[in-house]
């Protein structure tokens, strides 16, 4: 989780080189040896094209300029945070697929202030329309040094707000939406900070860096 303390970096972005293998010629191809960390803004689409251009919608990119990477999974368009995007169709199929149970973390802002028992039963889990959310990690943080959401979050005047985080190893649609909601406390701001040992480390809505290839 992000400290008051922390900034976030901005412009700095590593390169990488793709690994070669060897033919049985003995010549050096690249195979798909490129995994990236991207903060996707508030407002973007997780994909880089749109089939509805009337919609004028911004998609992924407008940030990242790298040839045959994929979002390995999704992030809602009115969500932020860390998107992981890479070249191999198996190292993407590995961090997508909730049968891996790669947990993920979210900072959540939402109306209300949940007490104990609240919290508690998004950790046992929750009953929604498709089924009982498995368990989760859920406690109550001080607001996080983030970066001012654009456009500002909407808030009711006569309702308090506070911040919890989440950390789910399952991967519903709008899952940590629906969860706050079943009890009662509906979510304002959703910034996922965290894919299992990959995380956003300071970098600003937009700013994208190679991490070490895991294979």
């Amino acid at each position: 989780m992000p400290r008051k303390s922390e900034k976030f970096a901005t412009g700095a972005r590593a390169r990488s080189s793709p690994r070669p293998v060897a033919r049985p010629d003995r010549k050096p191809v690249a195979v798909g040896t490129r995994l990236i960390a991207l903060n996707k803004p508030y407002d973007v689409l997780s994909q880089f094209t749109d089939a509805n251009i009337s919609a004028a919608r911004r998609t992924l990119s407008e940030f990242v300029a790298v040839p045959h990477v994929y979002p390995a999974g999704r992030l809602d368009r009115d969500s932020e945070g860390l998107l992981l995007l890479t070249d191999d169709g198996r190292l993407q199929a590995r961090i997508a697929d909730p049968r891996f149970k790669l947990p993920k973390t979210y900072l959540v802002q939402i109306e209300g202030e949940p007490d104990a028992a609240a919290l508690d039963h998004l950790r046992r889990g929750v009953q929604l329309t498709d089924g009982m959310t498995r368990p989760a990690e859920a406690r109550r943080i001080d607001p996080p040094a983030l970066w001012p959401r654009d456009p500002p979050v909407r808030f009711r005047k006569s309702v308090p707000d506070c911040w919890i985080e989440l950390t789910i190893a399952e991967g519903r649609n709008r899952q940590v939406r629906r969860m706050t909601a079943a009890i009662g406390h509906p979510t304002l701001r959703l910034v996922r900070w965290r894919i299992g040992d990959w995380s956003l480390d300071g970098l600003a809505p937009g700013e994208w860096r190679d991490l070490p290839y895991p294979g």
